[in-house]
């Protein structure tokens, strides 16, 4: 560890340490970045939770990759597919590189020692997973590489054995609060990471050459959802905060198959092994709406098919308010051993056995499609075309953009391996060749104030409460269908919210493992993306993708067939809700798949 110096601010002890490269974020992109950053350069991973903990561990289907195992695949299939699912606001060239990479990305785990379920001949096994097709749509094609359905899980596993191998340095359940900001011949660059160690409550300053944001997404502004309850946007709301913009924010994944109520998730894996989506009546609906490959159709199309059965009231149950995941036809063994944790899930939160019984669904928000742009390099955008020296983002908090307007499954694992590890090989690159930047003076100032005045605030106003009654509007009206109505509605309550919780109080007032102070300061950032998410999707009037709306419910290419880039250009507490947000626009990448209506 290296610390070169510490001093106080005021009641605060404050600790000084220099790294060529610092890593926000111990997930799968973070630690990938690491590995290939920690051989080369003084690399740091700055963690609120142990590395093995991160939110990639949940991940359960697989890792796509065209490695024709089972059968004939191809990288230019995987890209048409993506960029279809995508529903063709993908960045064309930036997808090529996920697909051509994806072969020595899963290989590359797989010589770390991930354990892949295998076939009879020893190869890495692959299932099918929705979206991914053969011949541009011909077929169901077996592309996802798995472990059981605990392929995230053995991916942080062997992430993080190998970072050890490679002596990184990891700060577990330290918060990054701030990204320090210096004046360089009148261009903001980079210069250090401000974070607060929760098991002292002292704050520690990370003066870097290169920077990496790896911090995954913020699906806890929805009720609703399978992300954990650690996922709260802080490194998005951390560069949208520096005036940094942010790129297709409205673009938020519904999956399909959340357990009913609850949200936990059930992987895509299964109806890629076979499980089959049933009403109340019992039929197959998804043959009325993605006749050619039914259940494996992409996720936005499927969630959307959920909610108009539940609409017209073929939905199940005593509220008719769910559909059913049939499992019951694969069979014991098949649940048992390629399915363990959802069959283990359902069993546990439902009381239901999918071995003999059918599972209540219900679509639960899932993935952020949109978030920290960068180019192909994971090199961060000032704008639409510029980029900030030394700082990079990959995985979920960024927009490449791979995903475009919806992400395949199993493209998840793929991006955290390619665009990680490109992202450490660039940020060696330029720590290589850079100075640091100097630091301003008393850089940890402005996390102390907000530490402050969250600690010492007098409000009544509930930091629990307002965070339950913005996942309740999120979920009401900016969820799977949205219109001008519930957006404008949605927009409004935030606004309300925003205000109380200038007046929200904390009952932990001490320094150390305050986890109440902690997520005040994290219901700000959710409370600062969902006005971003609104604004955009407000703004976005046609369909496409993950964005749905009822009132322009045709995609609009003449208009839209563009990426949305957001600024934070004023007082967020004046004027009207959305006043202090500029909105505008980047080009789509086209390099060979022109945009055509999605069929499957």
């Amino acid at each position: 560890m290296t610390e070169t110096s510490t001093t106080t601010n005021g009641s605060y002890t404050v600790h000084h340490h220099e790294y060529d490269v610092v890593i926000v974020g111990a997930g799968g992109a973070g630690m990938r970045a690491a590995i290939e950053a920690a051989p080369h350069a003084h690399t740091a991973v700055i963690s609120k939770l142990y590395p093995t903990r991160s939110h990639t561990g949940a991940a359960q289907g697989g890792m796509a990759a065209a490695l024709s195992n089972l059968e004939e695949d191809s990288w230019e299939w995987h890209t048409y597919d993506t960029v279809k699912g995508g529903d063709f606001l993908a960045d064309q060239d930036a997808v090529e590189i996920l697909t051509k990479e994806a072969i020595d990305a899963v290989i590359d785990l797989e010589n770390m020692g991930l354990p892949f379920n295998r076939t009879e001949d020893g190869h890495i096994a692959q299932r099918r997973f929705g979206g991914h097709t053969r011949e541009h749509g011909k077929a169901p094609v077996r592309r996802s590489c798995y472990a059981a359905d605990r392929t995230g899980h053995m991916i942080l596993q062997t992430l993080y054995q190998n970072c050890v191998k490679h002596k990184v340095e990891f700060f577990n359940e330290y918060y990054a609060l701030d990204l320090v900001m210096t004046d360089v011949d009148g261009e903001q660059r980079p210069s250090g990471v401000v974070a607060y160690e929760l098991a002292t409550g002292e704050i520690h300053v990370f003066h870097a050459k290169s920077i990496v944001f790896a911090t995954g997404g913020f699906g806890k502004m929805f009720k609703t959802t399978s992300n954990a309850h650690t996922l709260t946007g802080d490194g998005v709301g951390i560069i949208w905060r520096k005036g940094l913009p942010l790129e297709d924010i409205e673009f938020f994944q519904f999956h399909p198959t959340g357990l009913a109520g609850l949200g936990i998730l059930l992987t895509e894996g299964a109806r890629g092994e076979g499980a089959i989506l049933r009403n109340c009546n019992g039929e197959r609906f998804m043959e009325r709406y993605a006749p050619t490959i039914k259940d494996l159709a992409p996720r936005d199309i499927v969630a959307r098919s959920i909610v108009q059965e539940v609409q017209e009231g073929r939905g199940a149950g005593p509220n008719k308010d769910y559909v059913y995941l049939d499992c019951t036809h694969l069979g014991a063994e098949v649940l048992e051993t390629k399915l363990p944790d959802i069959t283990e899930f359902a069993r546990t939160y439902l009381g239901v056995d999918p071995v003999t019984q059918p599972v209540p669904v219900y679509p639960t928000a899932h993935y952020a499609m949109g978030g920290i742009p960068t180019n192909n390099n994971a090199e961060v955008l000032r704008n639409a075309k510029d980029t900030v020296p030394g700082l990079y983002a990959a995985g979920e908090c960024a927009c490449v953009s791979v995903h475009g307007a919806n992400r395949l499954g199993t493209n998840s694992l793929l991006d955290i391996n390619v665009f990680g590890k490109r992202a450490g090989r660039q940020a060696v690159k330029y720590a290589r060749t850079s100075e640091f930047v100097p630091l301003p003076e008393a850089p940890e100032q402005g996390v102390i104030d907000m530490l402050e005045h969250v600690r010492n605030n007098t409000g009544s106003e509930s930091i629990a409460q307002i965070r339950k009654e913005l996942q309740e509007t999120m979920d009401t009206n900016a969820q799977v269908f949205r219109t001008e109505e519930t957006l404008q509605q949605a927009a409004k309550d935030v606004r309300a919210l925003r205000l109380r919780y200038k007046h929200a109080s904390i009952h932990d007032h001490g320094h150390r493992f305050n986890t109440d102070l902690l997520e005040a300061v994290e219901l700000g950032f959710l409370l600062d993306l969902a006005e971003v998410l609104i604004t955009a999707a407000r703004n976005r009037k046609e369909s496409r993708g993950g964005h749905m709306r009822d009132d322009y419910p045709k995609r609009d290419d003449a208009k839209y067939l563009k990426h949305t880039m957001a600024y934070l250009t004023g007082d967020p507490m004046s004027g009207d809700p959305g006043d202090h947000i500029t909105l505008g626009w980047k080009p789509v990448v086209i390099t060979r798949y022109e945009p055509k209506e999605r069929k499957y």
